[in-house]
């Protein structure tokens, strides 16, 4: 079975890291019969982001306790290597504070281990296409530390630094809809147009407003208000 997203027919490229050495193996094994392609997996930090470096993954499915290096730490240093990767957090803690500083970290999504099977292979295909996934309950929380961090005073800004480039019309109205937390899927079905086009919207935006990831996109758009427009 090949993997699908959008209209594309490669199968999606999935890193697993974990330090229970079963638990590590079950999902990849998950994983890989369900279709997508297992590039590689670790069990420490340190091993994490070496292997993930090789192996270009475009999901990293991680775990935040992990000896040696923390999740955290990880998810930042690999971020910060490839913006293009995305990051789901599998973690046993539900802890806020253990939420909110995994998506500080750069992590697109958070996801319990108690989640299913079904739903652990949902939200590695909505990560990858950069869909913000989090079990029930933290989704709130997420966009309300968005809203706090907007809130606080920017740094002065940089006289010499050019002004913002101008967002299209339809660029506004996807980066309105990102502000109040909708999916890629919801903003498609909102304006009637496909997955791949809102895709394209946040791509595009993203690199006129030089940002790097959802959060920052957010968090921007937040302090302009649009996301009570």
């Amino acid at each position: 079975m090949t993997e699908t997203t959008g209209d594309r027919q490669d199968p999606i490229r999935v890193m697993v890291v974990d330090d229970h050495p079963m638990w590590r193996d079950a999902v990849a094994r998950d994983l890989a019969e369900s279709g997508f392609e297992v590039v590689a997996t670790a069990g420490d930090g340190d091993q994490a982001v070496r292997r993930a470096k090789a192996a270009a993954p475009e999901v990293l499915v991680l775990d935040l306790n992990l000896p040696g290096k923390p999740g955290v730490q990880v998810c930042k240093e690999v971020v910060a290597a490839d913006p293009a990767l995305r990051v789901l957090v599998l973690s046993a803690s539900g802890e806020h504070a253990d939420v909110l500083e995994a998506v500080k970290s750069g992590a697109t999504g958070y996801l319990l281990k108690s989640a299913s099977t079904e739903e652990l292979q949902d939200a590695v295909r909505s990560t990858a296409v950069g869909d913000p996934v989090f079990t029930p309950g933290l989704a709130g929380l997420v966009l309300g530390e968005y809203r706090r961090l907007a809130s606080e005073p920017a740094p002065a800004p940089d006289t010499d630094e050019p002004k913002a480039p101008r967002l299209t019309d339809r660029e506004t109205e996807v980066l309105r809809l990102v502000a109040k937390g909708l999916s890629y899927k919801q903003i498609a079905e909102r304006l009637v147009i496909s997955h791949r086009t809102v895709q394209n919207h946040v791509q595009n935006t993203l690199g006129k407003l030089q940002l790097h990831n959802r959060v920052e996109l957010v968090r921007y758009a937040i302090e302009r208000g649009l996301d009570d427009e």
